[in-house]
């Protein structure tokens, strides 16, 4: 309160000559505030977005049990499958096995049949040389310098996956020998701890598991010797016997 020649004149209220639009944002508190100045006030949660979870899982399902089906002979080089004859197969529609076709069709194992199908991808005994080829070049050396810097107990602890392709290769599942053959690989590179590394030898792994054209079919005994190195490999790179770990790996490759 002031004195104004004998007279109190009461203090203009806070902003009171103020314009409305220099109001300060704090002292806004009627309704019509601007979304502007209310979006950084509500505290409340997110609404949820659905997440397609289940045809993820559908799609993912299928897709390994394609390529079950290719390293098993179930699907045969040359040959044209459409997605809703598959679907039937395996119970699904036609969706999920286009959408894991495609993705088998970008990895090269199958080729699109426009308005037909997808066919699967011919390949000879050259190309499956190639791969094996740049599959020693990529992991030799690894291998070579995990023999010398990997303890003996950290090789002891893929004992276990060794002995599951063992297994695999006694019942002749082929299917399950080559899932558990690039687990037990995938494992050991993993020890470089270099995943780029890890994801293109397994690519490579992959493509090299798919059928022959013409090829004989693959015998118990053979995947049986297979899984033997596995083992064996295992005992030189504990003894750090870098000799016998070049000689497995490189006859591995040649082998597969």
């Amino acid at each position: 309160m002031e004195q104004d020649g004998g007279r109190e004149r009461t203090a203009p209220p806070p902003y009171a000559s103020a314009r409305p639009d220099r109001v300060p944002k704090q002292a806004r508190t009627s309704p019509e505030d601007s979304p502007e100045d209310r979006e950084h006030t509500y505290s409340g949660p997110e609404p949820s977005v659905p997440r397609p979870v289940r045809r993820h899982s559908v799609r993912g399902q299928i897709l390994d049990a394609l390529r079950s089906a290719l390293v098993g002979g179930d699907l045969v080089p040359g040959e044209v499958y459409s997605a809703p004859a598959l679907g039937e197969r395996y119970g699904v529609s036609a969706t999920p096995v286009r959408e894991a076709m495609q993705q088998l069709a970008r990895e090269g194992a199958v080729e699109v049949v426009l308005n037909r199908g997808f066919r699967v991808a011919e390949r000879g005994a050259a190309e499956l040389a190639e791969l094996a080829e740049v599959r020693a070049l990529i992991e030799v050396p690894v291998m070579l310098r995990l023999a010398r810097t990997v303890p003996a107990e950290r090789w002891a602890e893929l004992r276990p996956l060794a002995e599951a392709t063992g297994a695999a290769a006694a019942v002749g599942d082929h299917a399950a020998y080559a899932d558990r053959d690039r687990a037990f690989h995938r494992a050991m590179l993993s020890l470089s701890g270099n995943q780029q590394l890890v994801a293109v030898a397994d690519d490579l792994h992959r493509r090299s598991q798919w059928p022959l054209v013409s090829a004989p079919a693959v015998r118990r005994a053979d995947l049986v010797a297979d899984a033997a190195e596995h083992t064996a490999l295992l005992d030189a790179l504990t003894a750090e016997d870098l000799t016998v770990v070049r000689s497995l790996v490189e006859e591995h490759f040649r082998g597969a």
